[in-house]
């Protein structure tokens, strides 16, 4: 008989009520991969893109357990795998499937180790928000003294780009959704921040050297219009359901780049290692605004979808068991 376990289904894509949640057989460590007991499970806007219509870098048809990121005790490891990781805290991606489940399977090529300092939501929380956000502000070249604007400033990474730029030294111009979201930004060290759904909302702006672009649409052209010769701008998200219509040559013409930084698995591994070190130090603080139980996904995804969120949505899956290190 399978043992089963707590999770939640993808029964067909649309809208968030079809995430149903209920049980599925319990998975095992395979060569390479450990078991791990999930703790927290991550969830990104791209997630509810995939849900609604299968849009995104993930694969998967209905019925599928959805969920990309995982953290929690290493319970169990496959073969070729060092058994000194069980009982090990981790965080890890799982390729865009398994994660909303009380036990996921994981890579142990992926699998990054939590240091001792660190939560276990937090690690979550930067699992993939922190490597994107470093890797963001690397290829940037943030420059002390520069001025950098950062749409969408009170998300998952907008407000760790927030952070990481004020500690380079940058002038912070935080854009956000509404006035409880830029108080946030402006509380986590933004030096301006403006409510970009006012219609007059560059005014406040000024001339950028950076613009790190969540949002997309209309929202990204008007960011577009602040860099100053030689800016830099990278898109990383389309909260606005659209990227910036922005072409190469356009920024060309105003001696503006457009950067697009491509990690490999290897160095986002990397990256979020380091943003683990950081936030061990304080220096990184993930904003964590919401939590929600495992059965309740459908809620996050709603929450998500209509920008009632501010920082990053966790899914509570269960507390991690005793021992774990």
């Amino acid at each position: 008989m399978l043992d089963l376990m707590r999770a939640v289904w993808l029964k067909e894509f649309g809208e968030p009520s079809v995430l149903v949640a209920g049980e599925a057989p319990e998975p095992e460590a395979g060569p390479g991969q450990v078991l791990v007991d999930v703790a927290y499970a991550n969830i990104t806007f791209v997630e509810t893109q995939f849900r609604a219509s299968g849009f995104g870098p993930f694969a998967g048809e209905p019925p599928v357990i959805p969920g990309n990121g995982v953290g929690g005790v290493v319970a169990s490891a496959g073969a070729g795998v060092s058994p000194e990781l069980i009982g090990r805290r981790v965080v890890g991606s799982l390729g865009g499937t398994g994660g909303y489940a009380e036990r996921a399977v994981v890579a142990a090529d992926v699998l990054v180790e939590v240091p001792d300092g660190v939560e276990l939501e937090a690690a979550v929380a930067l699992l993939a928000d922190g490597r994107t956000a470093l890797s963001l502000l690397r290829a940037a070249d943030v420059r002390s003294g520069e001025r950098v604007l950062v749409e969408a400033a009170a998300g998952g990474v907008g407000s760790l780009l927030v952070q990481l730029a004020r500690t380079a030294g940058a002038v912070v111009i935080a854009a956000a959704g509404g006035p409880r979201k830029a108080g946030l930004a402006r509380d986590l060290g933004a030096d301006v921040a403006v409510d970009y759904l006012a219609p007059d909302w560059t005014a406040e702006v000024g001339t950028v050297d950076v613009v790190f672009d969540g949002v997309g649409g209309p929202i990204a052209l008007a960011a577009f219009d602040r860099l100053g010769p030689g800016g830099r701008m990278l898109s990383y998200g389309l909260a606005s359901g659209a990227w910036a219509s922005i072409s190469p040559e356009s920024a060309a013409e105003r001696d503006v780049s457009l950067v697009r930084p491509r990690p490999t698995p290897e160095e986002s591994r990397a990256l979020t290692a380091a943003a683990l070190a950081e936030a061990e130090t304080g220096r990184l603080r993930p904003v964590i605004g919401q939590r929600f139980p495992l059965e309740r996904a459908a809620d996050a995804h709603s929450a998500i979808e209509a920008r009632a969120t501010v920082g990053k949505t966790l899914l509570s899956v269960s507390a991690p068991r005793p021992g774990g290190r």
